[in-house]
Formats: C-alpha cells, sequence, structure tokens
C-alpha cells in the first residue's frame, strides 16, 4: 500500500510538471516574440539598417530585393538628427488617437473584463491578466481587443501591451489606437520602447503620483517611413503578435487545467491514467 501511494504521488508530480513545463514554453516564446518584434523594429526605424546597407551596395541583411527596394540609400539632416531621405518627422499623435470612451458601472455588466494597472506586467506587452467588473463602482474606459493601454500613473512602471479581449479599464490607463489598422503593428514597439517610456516619464505632472497624459505623446518626435515601409512592416510582425496572442490564451489555459484538476488528483478522486 505504501508503494502503491508514493506511486501515485509520482505520477501526480510528473503531470503537474508537465503542465508547469508547457507553461514555462509559453512564457519563453511570449518573450522571444517581443525581443524579435523590437530588434526588427529598431533595425528598420531607428539605426535605419537597410539604408546603411544599401548606401555600402549590399542588399540588406535578411531582406528580399522587394522589400530592399522601398528603402533609399542615403540618410538626410532632420531636426531629430539623420534620418533616411525622403521621410518625415512626426509625433505619435500623427499615428495614433486616444480612445476616451468613458464607460458608468450601470454600462457593463458583471462579467465584463476588467484590466488595472495591478494586471499588467512591467516590460511586457503580453497583457496575460484581466479580471471581473464585479464589484466596480466607478467610471472605467472601454477598450475594444488590439487597443494599446499604456499606464499613465507612474509610467515608469513600464506597463504597456496590446488588450487581447475587449473590456474595461481604469482610467489612470490610457487607451491607444492606430489612426489606420495598418500602423498598430508600427505604433506598439514606439509606445513600448524605453526611450518613450523614459521620454514621458520625464515630463509627468505631480510628486508623488506623477501621471503622463496624451497631450505628451504629441512631444514625442519619430521619423515617419512612407506608408509602403509601414505595410511592409505589418505584415512582418502581425504574425508575431498573433503568437503572442494565442500563447496568452495556451497559458491561461494551462493555469485554469492545473488548479483545476490538482486538488481532485490529490484527493484520489481522479486517475492520472
Amino acid at each position: 500500500m505504501f508503494c502503491l501511494y508514493h506511486y501515485v504521488q509520482k505520477r501526480i508530480a510528473a503531470y503537474l510538471s508537465s503542465i508547469e513545463l508547457l507553461i514555462e514554453e509559453r512564457v519563453k516564446m511570449k518573450s522571444n516574440l517581443s525581443k524579435i518584434l523590437n530588434l526588427l523594429f529598431r533595425s528598420w526605424f531607428i539605426d535605419f539598417d537597410p539604408v546603411k546597407a544599401k548606401a555600402k551596395g549590399k542588399l540588406p541583411y535578411g531582406m528580399g530585393e522587394k522589400t530592399a527596394a522601398l528603402f533609399p540609400d542615403t540618410l538626410e539632416d532632420s531636426e531629430i538628427g539623420p534620418i533616411p531621405t525622403g521621410w518625415a518627422v512626426g509625433t505619435i499623435h500623427d499615428i495614433a488617437k486616444q480612445r476616451k470612451d468613458t464607460v458608468r458601472p450601470d454600462d457593463f455588466g458583471d462579467m465584463t473584463p476588467y484590466i488595472g494597472l495591478e494586471h499588467m506586467p512591467r516590460k511586457s506587452i503580453a497583457l496575460t491578466e484581466w479580471g471581473g467588473s464585479a464589484g466596480l463602482n466607478s467610471n472605467k474606459f472601454r477598450f475594444g481587443k488590439r487597443d494599446i493601454l499604456f499606464g499613465k500613473l507612474r509610467p515608469y512602471f513600464h506597463k504597456v501591451g496590446p488588450a487581447p479581449l475587449d473590456g474595461v479599464c481604469s482610467t489612470d490607463i490610457l487607451v491607444i489606437q492606430p489612426i489606420d489598422d495598418e500602423l498598430g503593428g508600427f505604433l506598439l514597439p514606439i509606445l513600448s520602447s524605453e526611450n518613450f517610456v523614459n521620454f514621458v516619464s520625464g515630463i509627468s505632472e505631480g510628486v508623488g503620483l506623477p501621471r503622463t497624459k496624451w497631450d505628451h505623446f504629441k512631444l514625442y518626435k519619430i521619423a515617419l517611413p512612407p506608408a509602403e515601409i509601414i505595410e511592409k512592416f505589418t505584415s512582418i510582425v502581425r504574425p508575431l503578435l498573433d503568437n503572442i496572442e494565442s500563447s496568452i490564451y495556451e497559458s491561461k489555459e494551462l493555469n485554469y487545467v492545473r488548479d483545476e484538476l490538482l486538488p481532485e488528483l490529490m484527493s484520489g478522486e481522479l486517475s492520472v491514467s
């Protein structure tokens, strides 16, 4: 009997370990995909690697001829420093808008997903947690799937990411949308970058509880490429964002399975077979 008990315990431990391994793999996947997104954005729109490669008469690394043809082969001076010839200088307000859809508690049901600052991880665009709206008694902002949520209270906490579902959020979160769907993949790495977060943190208002606001975003200047380059970039990164979103739901399902099955496995109500 003693041996059988330990055998069952080992089977339970092995089963739970397999679930934990799957959860860990998805955490790594989200992190790796985010790094790829940021590295590609930096290469194209900060370091201008394709332009510099063409200036040397080379095909940009890892880029096909059709995509390379979209980039110029020279840089020109601008108010923010050298940028690719023909590109413009703009601000976040040129490519995004604030969604300020205020809703009262009477306007959403108890089962409406709710995201507060406490649900948003630091320095991760994967928003993996949310709660329910039951018990909320103050106005909130409505957001839609893929709207970008930006924590405006203590922005140096670096809480930024695309919403994985529709819902409502704290009014200490800015809800931001690209002015065009094709700009979503271009906008996200800007808003989630260290440079941008540090910029708005530096001009936040308030001493004890500093807050940034939408008006601050128009002070951050960026190099704006032609539409066809943005469209090409978005077509490349959209599958990355889709995979990040899928891994969020897979992780939540695995966590649910683990938490629901553990008591039954330990009590013997459910067989590990």
